[in-house]
């Protein structure tokens, strides 16, 4: 899909915020590339609920962490989505030191760094996650939270986890699946090797039990976005998948304090 498509498909189904990928826009992206985007999502009414700038940070390669080191291209990008929300990625003690200046520098202009719980990272233990958050100690520095990436690693998502996240959670990311040593998909991890596992839709049951995920968001007062993180193509086409999976997350936001409306991930596959 194009952004304007996907932009439409998340208005029609109720969504209030897109999160933005290089796929569609990103620090490679022109000046006017990236303001044409942003007048599209003004003119639906959509907002920007978080912006991951190139390709190598959700993919988590290597070159991941490099963008702490040249910062000031991706805070240029957020800003002009209008976005207070920025993704990064660290996968090794030095890149500690640098999400702190990383930090220092987007909070010059009211910006947010969040690093997603994700195998083969400085955050894909719990304990590990909370050590680093400690250490790169910025006050705008968090977590994104989402337990699939938790469970691939063996590690608790649920209600102790999510209180013990509680004071970091930036943003929260869902997605489903359904471990199996014969699932035809395989994650790779640092802590239990490779993960087979069948992906699945999120209202699915057998996979990751949301309920109780959204019921310890809410004890926390948790008031970020919820985003849809998965494609579900297999519905029949994104649309449907955006449809399906809107409803089923108003069937969990029913509780108080309420969570804000949910978001969509904004990707556009090219292969």
């Amino acid at each position: 899909m194009s952004l304007s498509e996907l932009a439409n498909v998340a208005l029609a189904e109720g969504f209030h915020a897109v999160c933005m990928r290089a796929s569609q826009v990103g620090t490679h992206s022109s000046s006017d590339e990236v303001a044409t985007a942003g007048r599209l999502l003004a003119a639906r009414g959509l907002g920007c609920s978080m912006v991951t700038g190139d390709f190598p940070i959700p993919e988590n390669t290597d070159e991941g962490p490099e963008a702490l080191r040249n910062i000031g291209p991706y805070l240029d990008l957020a800003a002009a989505l209008d976005c207070n929300l920025l993704r990064i990625c660290m996968k090794e003690e030095a890149d500690i030191e640098w999400a702190r200046r990383a930090a220092d520098k987007a909070a010059e202009r009211g910006i947010r760094l969040a690093h997603q719980c994700h195998t083969r990272s400085l955050f894909e233990l719990v304990d590990k996650s909370l050590e680093v958050l400690q250490r790169v100690g910025r006050p705008n520095f968090g977590l994104i939270y989402e337990p699939a990436n938790l469970e691939f690693c063996g590690e608790d998502f649920g209600a102790a986890t999510i209180a013990r996240f509680a004071p970091h959670i930036f943003n929260v990311y869902l997605q489903n699946h359904r471990l199996s040593s014969q699932g035809t998909s395989v994650m790779k991890t640092w802590a239990m090797s490779d993960v087979g596992f069948d992906q699945i839709p999120i209202w699915e049951r057998g996979g990751i039990d949301l309920v109780p995920v959204f019921e310890a968001l809410g004890r926390t007062g948790y008031d970020g976005s919820v985003t849809v993180h998965q494609a579900s193509a297999a519905l029949g086409g994104g649309a449907q998948a955006a449809r399906e999976s809107s409803r089923f997350l108003r069937t969990l936001a029913d509780f108080d304090p309420p969570l804000e409306p949910s978001t969509l991930t904004v990707e556009r596959k090219t292969s």
